[in-house]
């Protein structure tokens, strides 16, 4: 399951076969887009949702099959169940009949792990009704509510939505600002957008876009051009620009021909502060000097797109690191939020995309392992700027020492 371009609220309901899962999902829609059979394991594997609840709005449900699903085939659903918490904001937890075990326990673990907020429903209440005890129970686990109702007979969710209101991040549904720390009203913010054989036809690529709309969210005024058209009209305009945003494979272009006092960065490097692992790429990115001879790097692309013969991930920023390294260098390119093809300990390096289309929650789970493995993680960003010999300068307007132009002067 990978959020892909689905930027809503990702909500997955999780529990045993047969404890309402997919009940749950057909209340909240207020219509019936799950399967509901009597028998157990009727889910097989993730399936997104999309919906709006009312009184809460848009969001994805993510139906998981039962966590106690049996057998080897079993086995792997319930390993894709537990993978899927990766990519929530919030978890439902289903339980009945006043039952918590192993099963829960391991849910539980995994919510605590991945920082996921959950709440627990008691389901199927009309056959045996919440003891006392049991919610006592189960309020002990700290979950952020707990209800106890029956899908069955169809109650109001009014209680059940303003569980998921408190619950859920605010962050998983207002989009933070890019740039509001950086510009002021007026601030004349130039976007430097190639326009290449990546670029959509007839569109601009996604991070651009936001960060046009941030600018103009932030009363400033976007100056849109391409890397050619950069000094003339510095040089026609006399515009002293706030802040100036490249493309990354334009860095060295745009470092030649910004102004020393324009801090400069890149639509990359905007994205890893706003939903990277900004604190680890700051100290991971410097370690591509210390790559050696047989290292393997892997790239993660966080979405499918159309592979071009000269792709940033498969061809150039390879290309770029061998070059300044040195060295005999194995790359490996994951697009999606798949499973790895090795263990990350036999990587050297790993190197996140921007991440446009996913959430921070998805990107930081992603590098989760590698991190916790001391494995150095990177940008797609902060990586180029760094090979090509401009990363203080790129970084400087989100560090502490950008308060003071001496880092880019």
């Amino acid at each position: 399951m990978q959020k892909g371009k689905e930027l809503k609220p990702h909500i997955g309901i999780y529990g045993r076969r047969n404890n309402g899962k997919s009940s749950l999902i057909n209340l909240l829609a207020g219509q019936q887009v799950a399967i509901v059979s009597d028998f157990a394991g009727t889910t097989t594997d993730p399936v997104k949702k999309s919906f709006e609840i009312t009184g809460f709005g848009p969001v994805i449900l993510v139906d998981t099959a039962g966590i106690d699903d049996v057998g080897e085939l079993g086995q792997k659903r319930v390993d894709k169940t537990l993978q899927s918490i990766n990519h929530i904001d919030l978890a439902i937890l289903v339980v009945a009949a006043n039952t918590w075990g192993e099963h829960e326990d391991l849910l539980l673990e995994e919510f605590q792990k991945t920082d996921t907020p959950f709440i627990v429903i008691h389901n199927k209440s009309d056959l045996e009704p919440v003891t006392a005890k049991f919610a006592d129970f189960v309020k002990a686990k700290h979950p952020a509510g707990f209800l106890s109702i029956s899908c069955k007979e169809k109650p109001s969710t009014d209680e059940l939505v303003n569980l998921i209101k408190r619950a859920i991040p605010e962050s998983s549904y207002r989009t933070p600002t890019l740039l509001g720390d950086l510009i002021s009203y007026g601030d004349i913010v130039l976007l430097i957008t190639p326009i290449d054989v990546e670029a959509p036809a007839g569109r601009l690529i996604l991070p651009q876009v936001q960060a046009i709309r941030d600018v103009l969210d932030n009363d400033a005024v976007a100056v849109v051009l391409k890397e050619r058209e950069v000094d003339a009209f510095l040089r026609k305009t006399q515009v002293k620009p706030a802040l100036a945003i490249t493309d990354s494979q334009l860095f060295v272009k745009a470092d030649a021909s910004i102004p020393r006092d324009v801090p400069l960065t890149s639509f990359s490097i905007l994205l890893a502060r706003l939903k990277g692992d900004f604190d680890n790429y700051l100290k991971g990115t410097p370690k591509i000097s210390e790559l050696k001879d047989g290292d393997r790097v892997l790239l993660l692309e966080s979405c499918n797109h159309h592979v071009s013969c000269d792709d940033i991930g498969r061809v150039k920023i390879p290309r770029w690191i061998s070059n300044f390294t040195g060295k005999q260098l194995e790359y490996e390119v994951v697009a999606g939020l798949d499973a790895l093809p090795r263990d990350i300990k036999e990587y050297s390096l790993v190197i996140q995309c921007g991440g446009c289309m996913i959430t921070r929650k998805q990107i930081v789970n992603r590098l989760r392992p590698a991190v916790e493995a001391g494995i150095p993680v990177t940008n797609y960003g902060m990586a180029i700027a760094y090979v090509q010999g401009i990363y203080q300068r790129a970084i400087a307007p989100f560090t502490a020492s950008a308060a003071s132009k001496s880092d880019y002067l």
